[in-house]
C-alpha cells in the first residue's frame, strides 16, 4: 500500500472565546489521527457543529492546530513558514460552502481563474486559453469568462468555484458541504461532476457532509464526527450497512424517505422522547459525550471516555457497547435518540 498523501497526527483546534467577563477556551477539534490516502475520497460527516469543517480547514492550515502534526512526504506542515507554506498551497485546495461568498464580485470570472493560474506560473498569453478549458471541464462555456458571479445561479457559481480549485493542479481537494446551499435539484450534478473529475484527474478528494446516506454512494472510506472527534471509521460500504457506532446508525436513521409511515414513525419517536440536548463546549460532560442520547449506554460510559479500538469488521469506533453486526438496525427514516 502507498504511503499516504496526509496523515494526521494528534491533531486539534482549541478557540478562546468570550464567557462572563472572561475567556474560555472550546476545543473544536480534539486530537484527531486519521490517515487521507492517495487517489481515495474520504468522506467526513456529522451533524452542524460536529467539527467537519475545522478537520478540513486545519488539515490544509486554513485554520492553524493547537496541536498534533499534519505529515504530507515526511514534512510536517504545521512547523513550515508563511512563505514555505505557500509555496504548497497549490497542491492541497478547497471547495467552498457558500458559492455566493466564495467568489469575488468585483472580479470577472477569467481574472479569477487568470490570478490562480498566474500564481501557478502559467504564462499570462496562455492564462485565457486555460481559463477556457477549465470551465470547459465543469461545464461551463467560453463566455463565463466575460460575467461577473452575480450572472450566474447558485450551480454555476459553484461549478466556477469548483474551477478555481482546479486551475492551480492541486492533488487534494477538500469539498465543504460543497451541494448544501444549492437547489435539490442542481446537487446531484455538482456531487458526480466532482467524482468524475476526481477520477479523471487521479485527486485525492476530502467530501464534508452531513448526509450518510449520498456519502455512502460515493466515498472509499467514512469518517464520522462528533462532538470534535472522529468516533467511527471505516470503509463506506460496510459502515453503511452495518454500523457500529449507536450515532453512526442514528445518522443513518435520519434520512429523510419519501415514505409516510417512517414520517409519522419519526414524528412520534420525537414527541415520545426528544433528543437530548448536545453537550456544551464551555462544559464538556465526562466520559462519552454522546452518551445523554445512546440507547446503549453503560455505566462506564459516564466516566471513561472511549477510543477508536477495531470494530472486528474491517473500521474503527470509539464505544463501550457498539452495535453488533447482526443487529437489525433502525429502518431509515425513523429518528431513534
Amino acid at each position: 500500500m502507498s504511503a499516504p498523501l496526509l496523515t494526521l497526527d494528534g491533531l486539534s483546534v482549541r478557540y478562546r472565546v468570550r464567557h462572563g467577563f472572561g475567556h474560555r477556551e472550546i476545543a473544536a477539534l480534539r486530537p484527531t489521527s486519521l490517515d487521507v490516502r492517495r487517489g481515495e475520497t474520504l468522506a467526513v460527516v456529522g451533524e452542524s457543529g460536529s467539527g467537519k469543517t475545522t478537520l478540513g480547514r486545519a488539515m490544509l492550515r486554513l485554520v492553524e492546530p493547537t496541536e498534533g502534526r499534519i505529515l504530507h512526504e515526511g514534512t510536517d506542515l504545521t512547523t513550515l513558514s508563511v512563505r514555505r507554506m505557500r509555496r504548497l498551497r497549490p497542491r492541497f485546495q478547497m471547495v467552498f460552502q457558500d458559492p455566493y461568498g466564495s467568489l469575488n464580485p468585483r472580479h470577472r470570472v477569467g481574472t479569477i481563474l487568470a490570478d490562480v493560474l498566474g500564481h501557478v506560473g502559467v504564462p499570462r498569453v496562455e492564462r485565457g486559453e486555460r481559463a477556457a478549458a477549465l470551465l470547459a471541464d465543469v461545464g461551463l462555456d467560453r463566455d463565463t469568462l466575460d460575467r461577473f458571479p452575480s450572472a450566474f445561479s447558485g450551480g454555476q457559481r459553484q461549478r466556477i468555484a469548483i474551477a478555481r480549485a482546479l486551475a492551480a493542479g492541486p492533488e487534494l481537494v477538500v469539498a465543504d458541504e460543497p451541494i448544501s446551499a444549492l437547489d435539490v435539484s442542481i446537487q446531484a450534478q455538482i456531487v458526480n461532476l466532482l467524482v468524475e473529475l476526481k477520477r479523471e484527474r487521479g485527486l485525492t478528494l476530502v467530501f464534508i457532509s452531513h448526509d450518510l446516506d449520498m456519502v455512502a454512494a460515493i466515498a472509499d472510506r467514512i469518517a464520522v464526527m462528533y462532538f470534535g472527534e472522529v468516533v467511527e471509521l471505516g470503509d463506506a460500504a460496510t459502515l453503511a450497512a452495518a454500523p457500529a457506532h449507536p450515532y453512526t446508525a442514528m445518522l443513518l436513521a435520519s434520512q429523510p424517505r419519501p415514505d409516510v409511515a417512517a414520517a409519522r414513525a419519526t414524528i412520534a419517536a420525537a414527541a415520545e422522547a426528544p433528543a437530548a440536548d448536545l453537550p456544551s463546549q464551555l462544559d464538556p460532560p465526562l466520559g462519552c459525550p454522546f452518551r445523554s442520547r445512546c440507547p446503549r449506554a453503560l455505566e462506564r460510559c459516564a466516566a471513561e471516555p472511549p477510543v477508536l479500538t477495531s470494530t472486528g469488521r474491517g473500521g474503527l469506533a470509539a464505544c463501550h457497547n457498539p452495535v453488533p453486526a447482526a443487529e437489525n438496525h433502525p429502518k431509515r427514516g425513523a429518528v431513534r435518540a
